[in-house]
């Protein structure tokens, strides 16, 4: 049925027809993810929809996307919600049969295009009735733009997708050198039995920069540690009752200042816009404590790279483990692939084998429903702020 009222694409239905040929067209059966607090859902995963919110309007879906992105199976090829329908796919707004769009009225647009900036500003002036924006990606930074802050649209992320398994990596990264685990790779590699002391987690400070839903899900594993917690953010107020929080301030340089003296692992997890770009650089660097460890894992370009590298070679830190550069991929000729202290994984610590998909699953299988249902959904964004 979704696929005989699309605008279709050459390209979409040579796939589709292929994936039919597979057997392989139907809804997703894949696991609620562990990455989605399952308190937040009302209809993923939760079977016959018989009881719920009788459908309120339709939604008439258009998808910037690529027709051959396997992690969207679920709204290009699966059954869709009652009330949903996938009217076109492309990559570039020339690829779309505007005029036809334009009689059918869309009302959703799922972005997960990586390229999708531009032909996104350009589908929501060509198509006034577009009411609401999905992002498949948990940071909006791809597409935000003067054009699409000043629609009207409704814009969400997919927020919580992501954060179970970065936390994870932060804990890691945090042990990797509390305990100096390059030294013990070292040592089994020269076959050496020597002793060394090693640090304790427990009651040392993790602050957050960007407590936001990474940065929770870091707290919340830091707290299991017995390690105290720093958080900055913009609305301090809204972590009042937060347990998990020892210390909240507000996104002030004297306080960010603060938290970096007072951290002995510091976490950014901040999202990029115009206020976090080049957010840590040399004061910051110069206020941290000494031998703090430095942890990035929300964007690149919120760090002053250089100012890093110099905070790394005089000792002022102790080490960096890092997930996301300026650049990537990190150019070879980049100082930091040279520097011992320095743990570089390739921006893949969200990477599962599943998490795209399920963050596709997420917005087909609970934001579609409560869209349908006129109901509130979930991971609003403000499109002007970037997150």
């Amino acid at each position: 049925k979704n696929l005989l009222t699309m605008t279709l694409l050459p390209s979409f239905v040579t796939h589709a027809a292929k994936r039919i040929a597979q057997g392989s067209l139907h809804s997703s059966l894949r696991p609620l993810s562990s990455l989605t607090d399952p308190s937040m859902l009302r209809y993923w995963g939760k079977g016959n929809l018989q009881n719920a919110i009788p459908i309120q309007r339709e939604a008439r879906i258009v998808s910037l996307s690529d027709p051959n992105d396997d992690a969207n199976s679920a709204l290009n090829y699966g059954a869709l919600p009652e009330g949903a329908h996938l009217l076109a796919i492309g990559t570039k707004f020339d690829e779309f049969d505007i005029r036809t769009l334009q009689e059918q009225e869309p009302n959703v647009l799922f972005v997960s295009h990586p390229l999708a900036r531009k032909p996104l500003v350009q589908l929501l002036d060509a198509l006034p009735t577009v009411e609401w924006v999905h992002t498949r990606s948990a940071g909006i930074d791809f597409v935000t733009s003067p054009g699409l802050s000043a629609s009207k649209v409704y814009v969400t992320n997919a927020r919580g997708q992501f954060s179970s398994t970065l936390a994870e990596y932060c804990m890691m990264a945090c042990s990797y050198f509390a305990k100096s685990l390059p030294r013990l790779i070292q040592q089994k590699q020269d076959r050496n039995w020597g002793k060394y002391d090693v640090l304790e987690l427990r009651g040392a400070t993790l602050g957050v920069v960007g407590y936001g839903d990474i940065g929770r899900a870091c707290a919340k594993l830091a707290h299991v540690y017995g390690m105290k917690v720093v958080a900055l953010r913009r609305h301090p107020d809204l972590c009042v009752d937060d347990p998990l929080c020892d210390k909240v301030l507000p996104s002030t340089t004297e306080a960010l200042n603060e938290l970096m003296s007072e951290s002995d692992y510091i976490l950014v997890s901040a999202p990029l816009t115009d206020d976090t770009r080049g957010l840590i650089g040399p004061t910051q660097f110069a206020h941290a404590k000494d031998q703090a460890v430095f942890i990035n894992l929300g964007r690149g370009p919120v760090v002053d790279e250089d100012a890093l590298i110099a905070a790394l070679k005089s000792g002022k830190l102790k080490g960096a483990a890092l997930d996301v550069f300026t650049e990537e991929p990190l150019p070879v000729e980049s100082e930091l692939w040279d520097l011992d202290n320095v743990l570089i994984s390739p921006h893949n610590m969200d990477q599962t084998a599943t998490f795209m998909h399920e963050a596709t699953e997420f917005f087909v299988n609970e934001n579609l429903p409560r869209f349908v249902r006129k109901e509130e959904l979930l991971n609003h964004v403000d499109k002007v702020a970037g997150y």
